[in-house]
């Protein structure tokens, strides 16, 4: 094998495997289905982001859960690029449900510590404004001209849900997620 294909793919080991992972995905809500798949490959073939990124592949992510790498898994950036489309999961042969695996995925990650970035910000927007866009003036215009009340939400009004929710304190606690060097690879 030459040298660059074992940097791209590095051997596992029995540390890397967590086996009780695919039973912690089975019991989140979206990832009932996940030992259903057989890896036919429909879902990468039908997806758009697929289209646009030849690295994005939910039957590997899939398949690396079946695994039980845990860690890649919920750590890597994959998990959140799913545009929840749902044309994998209308496709899907074996019914896995894909859109809805990629949100337990997603929500799994969180609870074990690993929400994307852009969790903090939709959050920190939600707070503000009560909606993951900020109103302003052009908008409201708009709402006015659509005969719509001006939308006026006073800044941190939702706060109290984010933190009722356990979303704050699921932000504080957030582990730090692996970065990535200029050719992709671990840093």
């Amino acid at each position: 094998m030459p040298e660059d294909a074992i940097e791209e793919y590095p051997l596992v080991t029995d540390d890397d495997i967590d086996p009780t992972f695919v039973q912690r995905v089975s019991a989140t809500p979206g990832g009932e289905h996940l030992l259903d798949c057989y890896a036919c490959g429909t879902c990468s073939a039908s997806c758009p982001v697929r289209a646009i990124d030849d690295e994005f592949n939910p039957r590997r992510i899939i398949r690396m859960a079946l695994l039980g790498l845990k860690d890649e898994v919920l750590q890597s950036d994959f998990i959140w690029f799913c545009t929840g489309c749902y044309i994998c999961q209308e496709r899907c042969p074996q019914d896995v449900r894909i859109t809805e695996l990629m949100m337990a995925f997603r929500n799994v990650a969180t609870q074990e510590g690993y929400p994307h970035p852009t969790v903090a910000i939709i959050a920190d927007t939600v707070a503000k404004h009560g909606i993951i866009m900020e109103i302003g003036e052009f908008e409201n215009e708009k709402r006015v001209k659509a005969g719509l009340p001006p939308r006026n939400v006073p800044e941190d009004v939702h706060r109290g849900i984010l933190e009722s929710t356990g979303l704050t304190e699921t932000l504080k606690k957030a582990k730090p997620r692996p970065t990535k060097d200029a050719d992709g690879g671990d840093a």
